[in-house]
């Protein structure tokens, strides 16, 4: 762990382990929890936890995109926050991505995909930076250059279930920190914490991460914080 950051995997799920209402980007849990009864009303505890987040976030160009980024418009607030952000299928457009760095301390985007808006972009902010990677993003190196070149020392990761399971059976989560709101959502296909490929063998259990308890704190409006440290 010397040679990349800490990295905490922090998310809102349901407890079903939901981290979406549905199975399309359309379906959000962000857009979609405060229409909900009975949800609504303690969600603001997930928003305040996640401001006292780490100030390197990692993120997919995905799950910016799902929640609006490249339609924004308005002049962004600067925050400290460096986003670290994997998009290989450009998911963001050249305006995401210029609003993403205009919004961050550094914008350091890592992906396959040689004709990436963010690769034109960089000539106009120099606070854009690209991490080309050629047929598949080594998420070891990734995080070793984001502490080595970036002084990254603590990760906070946000990202998708497929993504989050990649992460997770390299032994590159080392702490895990959910809230848990009070609903179930069910659906096959519906993202959770972890998705990824099944498993299939008990020649593959090696790949599953057992896990210590931290807390287990209620929250108000039956919402639930769960931490635990991976033992990797």
């Amino acid at each position: 762990m010397d040679q990349r950051p800490y990295t905490t995997l922090f998310l809102l799920i349901s407890v079903d382990g939901k981290i979406s209402t549905g199975d399309t980007d359309i379906m959000d849990v962000d857009r979609d929890y405060p229409k909900i009864a009975g949800v609504k009303e303690g969600l603001k505890q997930y928003y305040e936890l996640e401001l006292q987040t780490d100030i390197f976030s990692f993120n997919t160009g995905r799950v910016f995109a799902k929640v609006g980024i490249n339609e924004k418009t308005d002049e962004p607030k600067k925050l400290p926050v460096s986003f670290v952000v994997v998009d290989n299928e450009t998911h963001l457009t050249e305006r995401g991505v210029a609003y993403l760095a205009k919004k961050s301390k550094n914008l350091i985007l890592a992906t396959t995909n040689k004709t990436h808006p963010a690769l034109s972009l960089k000539k106009s902010f120099d606070n854009i930076h690209v991490l080309e990677y050629q047929e598949k993003i080594d998420f070891a190196d990734l995080f070793s250059k984001l502490k080595q070149q970036f002084g990254a020392e603590r990760l906070t990761i946000q990202s998708g279930g497929t993504l989050n399971a990649v992460l997770v059976r390299e032994g590159l989560v080392d702490r895990v920190l959910l809230v848990v709101a009070p609903a179930l959502i069910g659906g096959k296909n519906t993202s959770t914490l972890i998705d990824g490929e099944s498993l299939h063998t008990s020649d593959e259990l090696h790949k599953i991460k057992a896990l210590e308890l931290v807390q287990a704190k209620p929250l108000e409006n039956s919402y639930l914080l769960l931490e635990y440290r991976v033992k990797n």
